[in-house]
C-alpha cells in the first residue's frame, strides 16, 4: 500500500468515526495535537499529561483509551506512537504542586508543559473533555475525546505508560503501599501501608486530610 493510499484509508476511517480530526485536516489544520491527562484520582504521585501530534496517515489498530487496554498492548503502542509521531511532548505535576494549587489547575498545568515541551507547534489542540483558557493555539474540548480522537487516545496512551512507569520505580523507593500495582489509586492494599507505615514523602496530603 502506497503512503497516498494509506492516507485516504486513514481519511476515511476517521470520517466513519465522526471524530474532529478528518474535519480539521480538511479545513486546512495539519498539526493537530492530542492532548489527555493520567493520575487525577490516585492518593499518590503525579498527575501527568501528554500532548501527541500524529501524521495523517497513521493507521495502526487498536489505539483507544489507555483504560480499554492491557498493560502489554499499552507498551506495545506506547513504542509504536512515541516513534511514528510527528511530535509527542510530556508534562507532570508532582504531589507538592497538587498538594499547592490543587488537582484541576496541576492538571492544566501539566498539560501546557506537555504542548510547549512538543518539537512541532501544533496549530490546534484536542482536549477530553478540557479546556485552557490563556492558550493562543486554536483549541476544542471532545466529551470522552480519548475514545473519539486518535490524537486524544494516543496522548492517553503515552501519558498512562509514563506514570505507571514512574510509579514502578516509586514502589522500590517507598515498599508497602504496592505502588506497582494500585499506581497510587486508593486500593485496600494501599490504604493498609498507609494504616502501618503513615505517609511517605509521594503522598497527597490534601487527598488524605481524614485519613
Amino acid at each position: 500500500m502506497t503512503k497516498e493510499e494509506r492516507l485516504e484509508k486513514q481519511k476515511q476511517r476517521l470520517a466513519e468515526m465522526k471524530v474532529p480530526e478528518a474535519e480539521l485536516h480538511n479545513k486546512g489544520y495539519k498539526y493537530i495535537a492530542g492532548v489527555d491527562e493520567v493520575g487525577r484520582g490516585p492518593l499518590a504521585g503525579p498527575v501527568v499529561a501528554a500532548a501527541v501530534i500524529l501524521p495523517e496517515d497513521f493507521d495502526v489498530p487498536g489505539v483507544d483509551d489507555s483504560k480499554k487496554l492491557s498493560e502489554k498492548r499499552r507498551e506495545e503502542l506506547f513504542d509504536i506512537i512515541t516513534e511514528r509521531a510527528v511530535a509527542y511532548g510530556i508534562g507532570m505535576a508532582d504531589h507538592s504542586i497538587i498538594d499547592e494549587i490543587n488537582i484541576l489547575q496541576a492538571t492544566k498545568l501539566a498539560m501546557k508543559e506537555a504542548i510547549s515541551s512538543l518539537q512541532q507547534q501544533p496549530d490546534y489542540i484536542l482536549f477530553d473533555a478540557m479546556r485552557i483558557d490563556d492558550l493562543e493555539i486554536p483549541q476544542e474540548s471532545v466529551i470522552k475525546g480519548d475514545a473519539k480522537v486518535l490524537a486524544v487516545a494516543a496522548a492517553s496512551i503515552v501519558a498512562k505508560v509514563t506514570r505507571d512507569r514512574m510509579m514502578a520505580e516509586y514502589s522500590a523507593e517507598y515498599p508497602g503501599y504496592a505502588f506497582e500495582k494500585n499506581k497510587g489509586y486508593g486500593t485496600k492494599a494501599h490504604y493498609e501501608g498507609l494504616r502501618a507505615y503513615g505517609m511517605c514523602p509521594i503522598h497527597r496530603r490534601t487527598f488524605l486530610r481524614n485519613l
